[in-house]
């Protein structure tokens, strides 16, 4: 965990799940500083060439409106980026005319007759069941895996895809949500392909580095836009290797209570759409995980109301003990705008920090690490031992030790202004 803590000093990673308030086929200087890579302009379909083709296709595919399009019967046929990857994370915007059936495929190589020979396809299909699990609708792994718990969105409007590769785990989303992961090779995985028509190809599953690849079926009309990878570094492998816990699934709050002033609920204060986690700020409180946790690494994204920017305050509380108040025994990771990777110490919660930084109950971070209002960031805190870790968008800002070891839950503040979160997970050290 050392190693992994000093590897992070070098690394900077947002790892954004919706285009929601971003400029089509646009990235932010953050993302770009990240290393996110686009790969779709929305202006030509420069590093792109069909499937075993030198070029482009002639016909078929064309760009339009900022969209990547494919036409029904046009006889394009499958294409592919020139560069190739092996761990990334994928994602782009789709939307699909009546009855549309199509796949982006990934660990594509170029040695058989069609590219679903050697790679794992996440289907893209138009039905009117926007809810279906079964492994043929939008979001499975065509033939293998079950999408679960996805919402698609209708015929003609915009659908999110994510795509994780890292060391043969996969997560597929959609719309926000993981609705499935794979370990490619594992004995789940190659009891699946033996029973699949995939049985009879010899690179299927395979290929470690390859292509990624958009498909033409030659009946449907499809639209891609907003195409961007980040290759995975090693430094950070360790994120995704399945053994993590999601804390927020996406779609609800399971696993979660709250505690608020005043008679409002839960469900009246916090609010779910898209992956998307929002708090309207009102009034004072939280939500808190249902389980306690110790030792652990905890990761989230959250950002302030991308429409109106309005700065706030809120934070993440931890260890928490006693009873439920406004505010609890715990140590909190401080949230409130241009001051993310304070600690406050609530309660009298028992730890040492930098007495040089430290005023009262508040000790300072040792650098502003946040990205401009209304962009996500990125919080790591590794809480270890008697050791607490704060990380804002890959910079460590500041650090306790002695701190008291107790479990408790989670707990992320209602504090007076809209805030929202995303991509909560939790790691055993």
């Amino acid at each position: 965990m050392l190693l992994r803590l000093l590897f992070l000093l070098f690394c900077s990673a947002l790892l954004p799940l919706t285009a929601i308030a971003e400029e089509p086929n646009a990235l932010t200087p953050s993302q770009s500083a990240a290393g996110w890579v686009s790969l779709f302009d929305g202006e030509s379909p420069r590093g792109w060439r069909g499937y075993r083709k030198e070029a482009f296709p002639k016909q078929g595919w064309f760009v339009e409106d900022g969209w990547l399009r494919v036409i029904k019967a046009g006889g394009g046929g499958d294409i592919v980026t020139v560069d190739q990857f092996d761990d990334f994370i994928l994602e782009m915007e789709w939307k699909a005319g009546k009855g549309a059936n199509s796949g982006i495929m990934y660990l594509t190589n170029e040695n058989n007759g069609a590219p679903y020979e050697s790679a794992p396809e996440y289907q893209v299909l138009d039905i009117d069941d926007l809810t279906s699990s079964d492994s043929t609708s939008a979001g499975g792994l065509y033939g293998l895996y079950s999408p679960m718990n996805k919402k698609q969105n209708p015929t003609g409007e915009i659908n999110h895809t994510r795509i994780v590769h890292c060391g043969g785990y996969v997560e597929h989303w959609l719309n926000g949500v993981r609705v499935l992961t794979a370990k490619i090779g594992s004995l789940d995985w190659n009891r699946r392909v033996a029973n699949s028509k995939f049985n009879a190809w010899k690179d299927f599953g395979t290929v470690k580095k390859g292509h990624i690849c958009l498909q033409d079926h030659n009946d449907s009309d499809l639209w891609y836009r907003s195409i961007k990878i980040r290759e995975i570094p090693a430094t950070e492998r360790w994120r995704f290797t399945g053994e993590g816990e999601l804390l927020f699934n996406g779609r609800n709050l399971d696993g979660w209570d709250a505690f608020l002033n005043g008679s409002e609920t839960k469900d009246q204060v916090w609010s779910v759409k898209d992956g998307i986690l929002t708090c309207k700020g009102t009034p004072a409180g939280y939500i808190y995980t249902q389980k306690d946790y110790q030792d652990f690494v905890l990761e989230l994204d959250w950002r302030w109301d991308p429409v109106t920017k309005k700065e706030g305050n809120s934070g993440v509380l931890f260890r928490k003990i006693g009873e439920h108040k406004v505010w609890p025994r715990s140590i909190e990771a401080q949230l409130m705008s241009k001051n993310a990777g304070d600690f406050w110490n609530i309660g009298e919660f028992v730890m040492t920090a930098d007495p040089g930084r430290t005023n009262g109950r508040n000790t300072k971070k040792t650098e502003m690490a946040e990205y401009p209002v209304g962009e996500w960031n990125r919080y790591e805190i590794h809480c270890i031992g008697g050791t607490v870790t704060l990380i804002v968008n890959g910079k460590v800002v500041n650090q306790a030790t002695d701190c008291e070891q107790v479990a408790g839950p989670i707990c992320l503040q209602s504090e007076g202004t809209p805030i929202q979160f995303r991509d909560i997970r939790i790691h055993a050290p």
